[in-house]
Formats: C-alpha cells, sequence, structure tokens
C-alpha cells in the first residue's frame, strides 16, 4: 500500500514538467495562428492592392480612399464576396459601377465574415490619413504584416513568461502539499529523477497525450513546410537596385510618357524588352540635368554611350548597361505580351501595379500560376470590333446570345499546354 502511494507522490527534480510548458507553448502557436483577429493589412494585400489603392488614383479598380462613405458596409461585404450577384439584382449604383469600369468583373473573393470587417477597417483606417499619399504608402500591407507579426511575438513571448510563473507556483504548492502527506503518513523521501529519466517517465504514464502532441508538430510542421515550399520562386515586392536611378513615378507619371515608347516590344512580341540607350537620348540630347538628381544619374547615360554633352559627338568605347531584371518567369512558362497588350487590350498596370507612382520598379503581383488562372477566369475578351476573334464572337453569339461575355477561359485561356510547352 505505502509503495503505490509513494510512487503515486514521486516527485522529481525542479524543472521535471518543464516538457508540459513547452507543450503548452507549442498549442498556442499553432492555436495563435488558428484564432488570431484578421490582419487587415495584409489581406487588403493578397486580396485587393492587385487592383486597386488608397488614395493613390484609379488602377485596374476604383480608388479605395473613403469607400466606406459611398456605400454601407453591408453593401461592401455583398459586392466584394459576389459583385455579379449585386449587379442582376438591379442595384443601379452596382450597375453604373460595372459599366464605368468597361464592364471588367471583380473576382469573387473568399472572405470570412470578419476577414471583411478587417479588410474596411483597414480601408477606412488609411482612408484617414493625410490626403497626399506617397508612392509607398500604395503598398502598406507589407509594414502592417511586420507590425502585426512583432505584436505575435510579443503576446507570446508574454504567455510563456505567464505560464512559467505559474507553473513554478503550481510545483511549490504541489511539494509543499506532498511533503505535508508524507509527514502525517510516514511515508519515505521520494524518489529523484533526472531531467531526460522525467520526460522518459512522463511519457510512458502519458502515451495518449505524447501521441496528441506528436501529432500536432508533425501536422504544425507539414503545414509550415507546405507554405515554404509553395512560396518557393514568389517573389512580391522584389526591388532591386538598378545602374541608373530611373524613376518610373517621373517618367511615366508626371511626365506621362507611355509606357510602349520605351517598351516598344509590348504590343508587337513575345517581351516588352529593355529600352537602350539609344531611347533614352531621344530626350536626354536636350535635357541634360534631372529633376531629382541633377545630372548624376544622366551622366550615366552618356558615359555609358561614351558621348559627350558639350561637343554632341559620340566615341567609339560604348558599353552597355547592365539593368537587374525585375519580372521574371520560369522557362517552361510561356507568356506572349502582345497578346496581352494589343490583342486583349490589358492595361500595363493589371500586371506590372501602378508603375507610374513608383520611384523604383519593384514585383508588385505573384505571377504565379494561380494568379494568372484566376486572371484567366475573371477577366472578358475584348470580341466586338476585334478582328482577331471574329469568328469566336460569332460563335458565341449564335450559341449563347449576344449578351454573354465570354472570360479567357471560355476560348481555352486555362488549358495546360497554352502556357507550358
Amino acid at each position: 500500500m505505502n509503495s503505490k502511494k509513494n510512487k503515486n507522490m514521486i516527485i522529481d527534480k525542479p524543472y521535471r514538467s518543464i516538457h508540459i510548458l513547452l507543450g503548452f507553448l507549442l498549442l498556442s502557436l499553432f492555436s495563435f495562428d488558428v484564432y488570431a483577429q484578421p490582419d487587415g493589412a495584409g489581406l487588403f494585400k493578397a486580396n485587393c492592392a492587385t487592383c486597386h489603392t488608397i488614395g493613390n488614383g484609379k488602377m485596374v479598380g476604383p480608388d479605395l480612399k473613403n469607400v466606406h462613405q459611398r456605400r454601407p458596409e453591408e453593401w461592401l461585404k455583398k459586392w466584394i464576396k459576389n459583385s455579379q450577384a449585386v449587379i442582376k439584382s438591379g442595384d443601379a449604383y452596382a450597375v453604373d459601377l460595372f459599366k464605368q469600369y468597361n464592364n471588367t468583373v471583380m473576382p469573387n473573393q473568399d472572405l470570412k465574415d470578419d476577414e471583411l470587417t478587417a479588410v474596411l477597417a483597414y480601408i477606412k483606417a488609411e482612408s484617414s490619413k493625410a490626403p497626399a499619399v506617397s508612392a509607398t504608402a500604395a503598398q502598406p500591407a507589407a509594414g502592417g504584416q511586420e507590425q502585426s507579426s512583432d505584436s505575435t511575438m510579443v503576446i507570446l513571448i508574454i504567455c510563456a513568461i505567464v505560464l512559467y510563473v505559474l507553473y513554478q507556483v503550481l510545483k511549490r504548492v504541489k511539494n509543499t502539499l506532498a511533503k505535508v502527506v508524507r509527514e502525517k503518513e510516514g511515508l519515505p523521501e521520494p524518489i529523484l529523477r533526472s531531467n531526460w529519466q522525467s520526460i522518459v517517465f512522463w511519457i510512458k504514464h502519458h502515451k495518449k497525450a505524447f501521441a496528441v502532441i506528436l501529432l500536432v508538430l508533425f501536422s504544425w510542421g507539414m503545414y509550415e513546410g507546405w507554405v515554404a515550399m509553395w512560396n518557393v520562386g514568389v517573389t512580391t515586392g522584389y526591388q532591386p537596385a538598378q545602374p541608373i536611378a530611373f524613376s518610373h513615378k517621373i517618367h511615366a507619371g508626371d511626365n506621362a510618357i507611355n509606357c510602349q515608347y520605351c517598351h516598344s516590344g509590348a504590343a508587337k512580341g513575345k517581351t516588352a524588352g529593355i529600352p537602350t540607350a539609344n531611347v533614352c537620348m531621344n530626350c536626354h540630347k536636350a535635357i541634360k540635368s534631372g529633376t531629382i538628381t541633377g545630372t548624376t544619374e544622366i551622366s550615366k547615360i552618356y558615359k555609358a554611350l561614351d558621348y559627350d554633352p558639350e561637343t554632341g559627338v559620340y566615341g567609339k568605347n560604348s558599353k552597355p548597361i547592365v539593368w537587374t531584371r525585375v519580372h521574371n518567369l520560369p522557362d517552361f512558362a510561356y507568356f506572349n505580351h502582345s497578346q496581352h497588350v494589343k490583342v486583349g487590350g490589358i492595361d500595363c498596370a493589371a500586371c506590372h501595379g501602378k508603375m507610374d507612382t513608383m520611384t523604383v520598379a519593384n514585383q508588385a503581383s505573384p505571377l504565379t500560376m494561380g494568379w494568372c488562372i484566376d486572371c484567366h477566369r475573371r477577366t472578358p475578351v475584348k470580341m466586338e470590333g476585334n478582328g482577331y476573334y471574329k469568328e469566336w464572337h460569332q460563335k458565341f453569339i449564335q450559341k449563347q446570345g449576344k449578351d454573354f461575355k465570354p472570360t479567357v477561359a471560355n476560348i481555352g485561356g486555362t488549358e495546360c499546354a497554352r502556357c507550358h510547352y
């Protein structure tokens, strides 16, 4: 009898149950991600920033600054979830908005109600800021995610400290009560075990709990590994330094130079092309000082061409300017700029973002296969009056009627062989 009691009342060395604390922390890490409040900034970047800005002008879709003042929150949530349903209901505002943006279908967003609330709250908070929004403010989600990540770490550290203090208090209470019981019943001193022996002992007597912990750790590891592998090669936000500080904001924004003036290949062939220094010289023979950098950056063009701005004479020692590529698809993915720009009439900003607001060019879209397919599923093909799609247009009119708006997916835009060869 005494041996049984003694076995049940064994007290190990200090920190015997530290593994229990670690188990709580791991469960906290796992459950925090599941039950954390939605990150409005992160959700906006992932689902909205490709087509919308907040206070930085129209993009593919309307500027969302003060959108909460235009329509009620419940209306906005319905629109975000299924814009076409709102349009088909005959809502005058929705119909007018759809026509205003050339009947471009907004993709349905599979977001929960609390996530929609977080996104709208974020838009409202950003809208209340200073009217003059900088170029970097058009991409606020990155900072929001970083801030959210920092706050998450602080919360976890606080939880760990509280759990550790609670563990120490409960351990002292247990030891004190056990000592009183031993003295009262005349039991011998407990068997002391090392930390490792305590862990083995606990596992042997808590096999089910240990199996659950292993399952949780395995599931968490698989999830984190999947996320890490899924994002291999995804370089959203990539913003390399360039040999010349060229500002798209000044050229395409302030000076309103058309994208195809420099990237002439966009409407003519597969690649948009990097403009040669000779294209730069069309303007910079006369414009010898820049808006921000003065002569510093323009002189680099002259040096590359071995050009003397004083005499207007070219030398024989020209060297190419080695630009760093920002947007780069894998070799197994086929993409043709002219098919999208010339035939499809797709605006450059749909893929490249608001380049006219970027001082340094960066990759605004993920350019993943899922992102491309989603675009093909929601983008209507502009067939009417387009000779390239004349036969297709007639077939759709005969089968579906004049009001049918075929998307790229309807003409085979999601077939594997269209992009992979």
